[in-house]
């Protein structure tokens, strides 16, 4: 069994009297910024001068300075900016700062995997990764909780990473619920492969393809997207409460029966190679070089597809539907508009 650190295994007092600077205020920015200062450490935000998060982030009560200033006066670092904005901010205003004896930390391990980021000797490197979206980090903490976390050490220069991590870990909550430890490779690699076949582009295009068959058989698509994308939630929910096993416990017999028949002829040999395929693209780093290239040369591609999807049936049909029930406390999104 993998082993997890909880409370009794992180110190709070090893940060007590280290300044600790959040670069960026975004999903986890804000999360981690606020949990470290309610559990009583010294936390200021860095950010670009023109950021709207600013006023954002002074309103909630955070000492906010230039990152560079930030960097400059800070004992541990963690950099939670996008990926693709990560190295320039690093290259610029954070790497100048880094002295022997001070900490460089990462929600994810993107950028130093894929050698982007490099920091100096004498530099600790590590990561706490949450797994769950920012505002979950926040609103569990608040309600006494927290969500579980990875956490790695890429370089070690004190001898003491590993206990830092932790500490920070407890700071923001994870070590409540469990911290497992991994590495900056294990994490990425895993991260970006969930992303791509399960969480993001394999139930995407999963639900897109249930509701094409229904709606071009001549089914209603109201009642293709109830059966295809609506329920999905009711599924996952109990996968997220008691696995598979407790999934088809829940569901009816006819459910389970089918589950067994039809989901290997779905998700069959081609499915499992066209897997085995992304993971080498990840682990080659071909997929890292690809989405670095798209975004610096203006991510023509990105955004033709992002305009493309938002315009699939499956999306008009529910935005209709959802308006029309408001105890989903329903949301929207502007045409153009980015994630977090």
């Amino acid at each position: 069994m993998p082993h997890l650190f909880y409370d009794k295994d992180a110190d709070l007092g090893r940060l007590a009297g280290r300044a600790i600077a959040i670069v960026g205020y975004g999903s986890q920015g804000h999360a981690h910024a606020l949990n470290l200062r309610d559990s009583g450490l010294d936390v200021r935000v860095g950010l670009p001068a023109a950021s709207r998060s600013r006023e954002k982030a002074a309103q909630a009560g955070l000492r906010v300075l230039d990152v560079a200033d930030a960097c400059a006066e800070a004992d541990i670092v963690m950099l939670l900016v996008p990926d693709t904005a990560q190295a320039d901010v690093f290259h610029a205003d954070v790497a100048p700062q880094l002295r022997p004896g001070k900490t460089l930390m990462f929600a994810h391990g993107f950028n130093v995997h894929f050698g982007q980021i490099a920091a100096p000797a004498g530099v600790d490197v590590s990561m706490v990764a949450p797994k769950a979206p920012g505002h979950r980090v926040r609103e569990v903490f608040v309600a006494g909780g927290g969500v579980p976390s990875l956490v790695a050490v890429q370089q070690d220069a004190s001898g003491h990473a590993l206990q830092d991590a932790l500490a920070y870990a407890r700071g923001i909550g994870s070590t409540r619920a469990g911290v497992l430890q991994t590495t900056f490779a294990e994490e990425t690699e895993t991260d970006l492969f969930g992303e791509q076949a399960v969480l993001c582009g394999g139930v995407s295009e999963l639900v897109k393809a249930g509701f094409e068959t229904l709606v071009d058989a001549g089914y209603q698509p109201e009642v293709a997207y109830f059966e295809c994308l609506h329920e999905l939630k009711l599924i996952v929910d109990l996968m997220y409460q008691g696995g598979l096993g407790y999934m088809r416990y829940s569901v009816s017999d006819t459910a389970e029966y089918g589950d067994y028949t039809a989901g290997a002829r779905v998700v069959n040999e081609q499915s499992r190679a066209a897997m085995k395929a992304l993971l080498a693209e990840i682990r080659s780093g071909e997929f890292a070089r690809r989405w670095i290239a798209e975004s610096r040369g203006g991510r023509a591609e990105f955004l033709r597809r992002r305009a493309a999807e938002a315009e699939h049936p499956i999306e008009k049909v529910g935005r209709a539907l959802r308006r029309m029930m408001p105890f989903l406390d329903p949301k929207e999104v502007l045409p153009g508009a980015g994630g977090a």
